[in-house]
């Protein structure tokens, strides 16, 4: 039985979720309680939104739900304004399902800096945003709590267990795991979500919108593509095949289930099969799916390694990834290595390196391995890449690079600005793993130092880098000309 919104257990997971993000009263002449939608793009199983819904009715005003997009976030392109823009219509319709009043505004042009967001504030009681400390989201919010003259909260809905369960940084996996475990089952029992009991009225909401410099999109008529055309971003970098949207985030977890689950274990090392995994990190990337509900999905399957290996990278490893970048102000930088991670890199800086490839030749996959080039084609292609050769990818530019830092800044490029599920924690721990953090050291090598080696030789004798070789290097390939980023430093 789901738990009640007003129930203590709800207030016990909102109490270790949210952070006031200022010191501002609540507005008493507001006219409603705005959830400003940032990273949970999402109805249900929202915890920014349950707990805005809870906060309106505890003052007895309606909710008013806004979610924008500008062209001014790192790495704006087609590809992600597309993916956001296209969710947002499910977003839409799932929100007058339960009877909430929701609003999406794009701004086109990079010097439009009307601030909608703040004049949405003026006229509320309280602002409810997510609490997410990458892709952005935690400066843009400061920066406006700065600004904003009423109470600000942030709500934090990445996580199974509650990010504030742990208030300092957890080393390793080692460490979290078997805290998370004790409190699996308790976090994932479910909650009846529903409506604030006031209703925004059409009048109020009229004159709201009266106020902004533009109006919210028509969802139900728009084309996503056509609108990415029209904003100030990066159209070298154009849509994939991925569905975007709640509805295709389900669809593409009962097809695993269905297809991939019963052999998940093996075959997610294999990354010539592509239903091996659950392929769900863009979806969960954007909050159009939680990780609570694909849980309940697996543990309903029952007891199975294949359950305990694939809860084990939805769990641990995920929020640990969410700990370490809100514990750790210098995740995206090499500052957050341990100290023998860096003590060694420092040892081994002027070692001579096997080869050196520009970020362009990077970008383009034009390197001189056929295995590299086609885990940055499919990261190209799909937006994606395969977890099996996610790691030895990253840790091959560490060999290609002038420095490790440059190595570094070319990665963050790459997975940042290519894959629908980069900017997010996950990204952040999987690339800077590669220079050894959440890891131990290993016997010292030229280039490497301590750092745990990975090569693509030894990568081709763990799965068929011949069939993935194959799907990812066509032989019409044309030459790419991708590369938007800044030189190599």
């Amino acid at each position: 039985m789901a738990h009640d919104l007003d129930s203590a257990y709800v207030t016990d997971q909102l109490r270790l979720r949210t952070v006031a993000a200022n010191a501002a009263p609540t507005r008493a002449t507001g006219e409603f309680v705005l959830y400003w939608m940032q990273a949970t793009h999402r109805i249900t199983e929202n915890w920014a939104l349950r707990h805005a819904t809870r906060e309106a009715d505890r003052l007895g005003l309606p909710l008013l739900i806004h979610q924008g997009l500008d062209p001014t976030y790192e790495y704006a392109s087609d590809r992600i304004h597309r993916f956001i823009i296209a969710g947002a219509r499910e977003t839409a319709r799932d929100a007058r399902a339960l009877g909430l009043t929701y609003q999406f505004v794009l701004r086109r042009r990079r010097d439009d800096d009307r601030r909608v967001v703040d004049r949405l504030a003026a006229r509320a009681a309280l602002v409810v945003t997510d609490l997410f400390p990458t892709a952005g989201i935690a400066e843009r919010t400061a920066r406006f709590a700065e600004r904003a003259t009423c109470h600000v909260d942030a709500v934090e809905g990445f996580a199974i267990v509650p990010s504030g369960t742990f208030t300092t940084e957890q080393y390793s996996a080692a460490v979290i795991r078997p805290k998370l475990a004790r409190l699996r089952a308790v976090a994932l029992e479910p909650v009846a979500d529903r409506a604030p009991t006031r209703s925004l009225p059409v009048s109020l909401h009229r004159s709201v919108l009266d106020d902004l410099p533009y109006p919210p999109l028509e969802l139900d008529a728009i084309d996503p593509v056509a609108l990415a055309a029209e904003c100030e971003i990066d159209h070298a970098i154009g849509i994939t095949a991925i569905v975007p949207g709640r509805d295709a985030a389900r669809a593409r977890l009962a097809r695993f289930l269905d297809v991939g689950f019963a052999r998940y274990a093996a075959a997610r090392k294999e990354p010539a099969d592509e239903e091996g995994s659950t392929r769900l990190s863009p979806y969960l990337h954007f909050g159009q799916i939680g990780a609570a509900e694909i849980a309940r999905a697996v543990l309903e399957r029952g007891p199975s390694e294949h359950a305990d290996t694939l809860l084990d990278e939805l769990m641990t490893w995920r929020e640990l990834s969410l700990n370490y970048c809100l514990r750790n102000g210098h995740y995206a930088r090499l500052r957050a290595l341990p100290d023998w991670a860096r003590a060694t890199m420092a040892a081994h800086t002027s070692d001579e390196r096997p080869a050196l490839y520009s970020r362009e030749e990077l970008t383009e996959a034009r390197t001189g391995d056929a295995l590299w080039n086609a885990a940055q084609r499919e990261l190209l292609t799909t937006g994606m890449m395969h977890n099996a050769v996610r790691m030895v990818w990253g840790k091959s530019v560490l060999l290609w690079s002038p420095s490790y830092r440059a190595a570094l800044a070319t990665l963050l490029l790459l997975n940042n600005a290519y894959a629908l599920d980069g900017r997010d924690p996950a990204s952040f721990l999987n690339i800077l793993w590669c220079f050894g953090k959440f890891d131990r050291p290993f016997p010292e090598r030229p280039v490497w130092g301590k750092i745990r080696p990975m090569s693509l030789a030894r990568a081709r004798e763990k799965f068929d880098a011949d069939a993935y070789i194959r799907r990812w290097t066509p032989r019409d390939a044309a030459p790419l000309e991708l590369f938007s980023g800044p030189a190599a430093t």
